[in-house]
């Protein structure tokens, strides 16, 4: 979520909005959940369902999800079911590639890391970069709390809930303000991912562990079980996914110069007549 607009000609003070904390881990992040994403579908190629419940297996049909391939009369076909419901997703998923040389896959290889079959590969890669992920957090956390950006710019404020139906509206038009702080969409979008999100894909991937169940056994009682935790970390995955291209289509729509400036140095150009205080440019 952004707050800059480029519907104002006037240009409002450079004010240092952005901290060097917020800056790395941001990046950080940004660099862990690409590796993430395409290591964890490298997984979920490996068994291409998913469970509610303590238990899965041929014996049980309490899938919610499966992706795979089956023969047709007309050659094999890409199928997905959800909740029951089946669809042709041949080309996509379930069946990819060329028709000739066709990749029996859940997901296509350009979408996993490594782009071939490798599982053992993309478990080492994946759990690389989550445990760097959850010492960023860690680490964001702290200094976040001691300078004071969760407090000021990310628990939504009664005051925001107010005007968050107004935000959204702005957002919608594509008015946005160029704001020192952040706007109520976007405490309640950053305060959603970082207390919610975060800790919940960060939680039912411990879940998945037997060596975690075993130190942590109380984990397997608050996902309701290893294969519901699996289901609750693909689903906070799509989640994740969704926050990723809103922000990116918000960045792109308000200003990605002035965005990306702050993200990088700290500094971003803020309305005609915000008032600067000690540190920021004149």
């Amino acid at each position: 979520m952004s707050e800059t607009s480029g519907l104002s000609t006037a240009k409002g003070p450079l004010i240092y909005r952005q901290s060097v904390w917020t800056r790395v881990t941001h990046w950080i992040w940004a660099i862990c959940l690409f590796f993430l994403l395409l290591t964890g579908l490298q997984i979920f190629n490996a068994h291409p369902a998913l469970y509610i419940g303590q238990e899965s297996g041929f014996e049980y049909e309490n899938a919610i999800l499966e992706i795979g391939a089956i023969n047709t009369d007309a050659g094999p076909r890409g199928q997905t079911t959800i909740f029951g419901n089946t669809f042709d997703t041949t080309g996509v998923l379930g069946m990819s590639g060329a028709a000739e040389r066709p990749t029996f896959t859940a997901f296509p290889g350009a979408l996993t890391i490594p782009g071939y079959r490798d599982l053992g590969t993309g478990r080492v890669v994946h759990f690389f970069f989550g445990w760097i992920f959850v010492a960023t957090i860690f680490i964001w956390f702290v200094a976040s709390f001691v300078n004071g950006h969760i407090r000021r710019d990310i628990v939504p404020k009664p005051s925001d809930i107010a005007g968050l139906p107004r935000d959204v509206v702005d957002h919608a038009t594509l008015r946005f303000k160029h704001g020192r702080s952040y706007g109520p969409l976007q405490k309640l979008a950053y305060f959603s991912v970082f207390f919610i999100l975060f800790p919940l894909i960060v939680l039912t991937g411990l879940t998945m562990s037997p060596g975690m169940d075993a130190a942590w056994p109380w984990l397997l009682d608050i996902f309701g079980g290893r294969q519901t935790a699996r289901t609750i970390h693909f689903v906070v995955m799509l989640l994740l996914v969704a926050f990723f291209i809103v922000h990116i289509v918000m960045v792109l729509a308000a200003g990605p110069f002035n965005e990306l400036r702050s993200m990088l140095s700290g500094w971003y150009r803020a309305s005609p007549g915000t008032p600067t205080v000690e540190g920021d440019r004149p």
